[in-house]
């Protein structure tokens, strides 16, 4: 039976009683989004601000959650080698944008790696098991690893943002 729901209420909380893929993606599009808007208004200096000791940057966290989607949903659901897939072997290396990346490139190549993450599962169910990188793991699985990874780091994105946006 489907039940119709206020206009009002939008992401995870429109779809509280939708089956469990149709949940972890509404889950996964929230950070999605989240973690793409944390560039918003800045300008490329300010996303490529190292606040803390390490090389994290709020434009490199979108390169690496690009990498991380990737690697689950390019990587273990198609066997493609990360060399196939144009992406870096180490995690480090996923963190740091090249020279001409710029907030533009960064966002849309982003947008597109998620677009094809949803395509990769696209028909499968939260049972099927992929073994693209040699260990067989369920698309639930998938799901819940991509979901915890954005989570993380989104919270890291906020920090950087809120830092950034108090120095100017």
């Amino acid at each position: 039976m489907t039940r119709l729901r206020s206009a009002a209420v939008t992401g995870s909380f429109a779809v509280q009683d939708a089956d469990e893929l149709t949940q972890l993606t509404a889950f996964l599009d929230e950070y999605r989004t989240a973690i793409d808007a944390t560039l918003d208004g800045l300008t490329e200096e300010q996303a490529r601000r190292r606040l803390v000791p390490s090389a994290t940057t709020l434009l490199g966290l979108l390169c690496h959650v690009a990498f991380v989607e990737t690697v689950w949903f390019g990587q273990t659901v198609t066997g493609t080698s990360r060399a196939e897939l144009g992406i870096p072997e180490s995690v480090e290396e996923s963190f740091r944008p090249s020279d001409d990346d710029t907030v533009a490139s960064v966002r849309a190549r982003y947008r597109e790696v998620c677009a094809r993450s949803r395509r990769a599962i696209a028909g499968l169910g939260p049972d099927d098991v992929v073994r693209g990188r040699g260990r067989p793991v369920t698309v639930r699985w998938l799901h819940l690893q991509v979901l915890k990874e954005l989570a993380h780091h989104s919270g890291h994105a906020d920090i950087l943002r809120e830092q950034i946006l108090a120095t100017g």
